[in-house]
């Protein structure tokens, strides 16, 4: 595939799969997938690859070398939320791609249970509760109303479906469908379905108690046979069609994969941060196949709201295409350099970007996200077009780096075809020239070595620096002056401070007197001091 990429003066690639476990073996570089990515990388392509939608958890990477460029998925500003406003003045949200009720008309709720047909029980049809068939209910009842339909497991599993739900009050002429979640439903998290009628889904079973309570409570009953003799409980949907701006964005979601980057299956960490940037990648509208089978809500649709990884590395993609556009000499890295240092670290709000940190409640367990959930940060078009200096790696600098794991060279040269022995030194990934640094084990000291290279014009630069918890550094030049496609060495001097296995995390700034402005992030994971005690 890549040497054809090649061959058709293809420049870009991205891709939305990642293998489906940790690859065993020496390293997790090692792998297929990522072996001819470095194939296509050495032809001057530039790779995106989706980091994989199996975070929160610390070390769920799944796309694992330097020469890919790694992509997570963050919230943005547009959302579609819908809500239903009960008789009681109580707002409930929901999700739901649906138009709303009749100029805030409100209508009388009925239970699809309250509404069975005399031939229909809950014995012989346990799921009439879901709406899944129009002749189990009476349309006398239901006709003008607003059905209150089960989301049960089933739903879950593809068994009952929404648009079949739909259907079925459509032929029972309601006047929308409400929809809550049955206790069964645990922790199960709902895109916004199409739906061609007024209607909501209450996503929480906490709001969906509350619907049912105020449903019940306001049943008249005859208090001899028990029978309803009359539905007082009222509603108005307003409608989910228009977005909402929502301005606490970007926030890094629960489902993206984290860092630290696992070196091998053994889980040690490897001297490279991923994932590289995070963009967005939630509640993407994507072309949709209206033949597509995979989704039942959204059969016959041309567009679906979609949500991961996968979803996040195409706009890399293209935002890389426009760079290299602009700079048709760029290497690989250098595009992933531009990306890179030039990513924002706030919120539209000013300040931290957050990540979500379970899956449960995502919401209300976020945090400052670190390099390990944003990698450099979040995407910024306009910056990325224009990032003054830049971090340029090459394919022997690639190899150097995998010949430089022990037992690698019959590996590398079943891959490539390149024999190690033909290198005459070797380096780790914190000696990458990569636009961050990482270090896995910070054995007292380390000096790392980066090169910059001069893309715009003759600029001065200042250096000031964070340092991780645990660590002091220090960056020598502080300040430099450079001329237009000149290099310019920084050395970066770190000294462990304190025994910790706990990552820890700073930050370089690089602020140039034309208004560029460089950012990277550094992380250290292992930190061993001198042992000052004696024997």
């Amino acid at each position: 595939m890549n040497f054809q990429a090649a061959q058709d003066g293809v420049d870009i690639i991205s891709l939305s799969i990642t293998p489906n476990r940790r690859p065993p073996g020496l390293a997790t570089f090692f792998n297929p997938i990522d072996m001819a990515l470095l194939s296509a990388v050495k032809a001057g392509i530039f790779v995106v690859q989706a980091a994989g939608n199996t975070g929160p958890s610390p070390k769920s990477m799944s796309s694992f070398s330097p020469w890919i460029f790694t992509v997570g998925a963050a919230s943005h500003d547009r959302v579609y939320t819908n809500s239903i406003v009960l008789g009681n003045n109580v707002t409930i949200p929901g999700v739901g791609l649906a138009p709303g009720t009749n100029n805030g008309t409100m209508y009388t709720l009925i239970s699809a249970l309250h509404a069975l047909n005399n031939e229909t029980t809950i014995a012989n049809d346990m799921y009439a509760g879901e709406c899944q068939d129009s002749s189990n209910l009476n349309q006398d009842l239901v006709q003008g109303n607003l059905l209150i339909c089960s989301y049960s497991v089933r739903f879950v599993l593809g068994l009952s479906t929404i648009k079949q739900a739909l259907q079925a009050a459509k032929n029972l002429s309601a006047a929308g469908v409400v929809f809550y979640m049955d206790s069964t439903v645990v922790g199960f998290r709902l895109n916004p379905i199409p739906m061609r009628m007024s209607g909501i889904i209450v996503p929480s079973p906490d709001d969906s108690k509350i619907l049912l309570k105020y449903y019940n409570s306001s049943l008249d009953r005859d208090e001899f046979t028990g029978k309803i003799t009359r539905f007082r409980a009222i509603a108005r949907i307003s409608g989910g069609v228009k977005a909402n701006y929502n301005s606490s964005s970007p926030v890094i979601m629960f489902y993206s994969a984290r860092g630290p980057d696992p070196e091998d299956s053994l889980l040690d960490d490897a001297d490279i941060l991923k994932p590289n940037l995070v963009a967005p990648g939630n509640f993407i509208w994507a072309a949709w196949s209206s033949l597509g089978t995979e989704s039942v809500e959204f059969q016959g649709e041309n567009f679906a709201l979609m949500s991961g990884t996968s979803m996040a590395a195409p706009h890399v993609a293209g935002l890389a295409a426009l760079v290299k556009q602009k700079f048709p000499s760029f290497s690989p890295s250098a595009v992933a350099s531009a990306l890179s240092t030039t990513a924002s670290l706030h919120d539209k709000n000013g300040g931290p970007i957050k990540a979500q940190r379970a899956y449960a409640n995502p919401d209300q367990n976020q945090t400052p996200a670190t390099p390990f959930d944003m990698g450099s940060g979040f995407v910024n078009a306009t910056a990325a077009l224009d990032p003054g200096l830049i971090f340029d790696s090459s394919f022997d600098d690639y190899m150097l780096f995998l010949c430089g794991i022990n037992g690698s060279g019959p590996v590398i040269f079943n891959y490539t075809g390149q024999n190690c022995l033909t290198y005459n030194s070797t380096i780790n990934g914190t000696d990458l020239n990569l636009p961050t640094v990482t270090i896995a084990k910070l054995d007292k000291c380390r000096t790392v070595k980066r090169t910059v290279v001069n893309v715009a014009g003759n600029e001065t630069y200042s250096v000031s620096w964070s340092a991780p918890y645990g660590v002091s550094m220090k960056v020598i030049p502080a300040r430099f002056s450079i001329a237009s496609g000149e290099k310019q060495v920084l050395y970066i001097m770190f000294n462990a401070t304190m025994n910790s296995s706990t990552a820890s995390f700073g930050r370089i700034g690089i602020y140039g007197n034309q208004g560029h402005v460089l950012n990277i992030p550094l992380a250290v994971i292992l930190k061993i001091t001198y042992n000052t005690t004696n024997g």
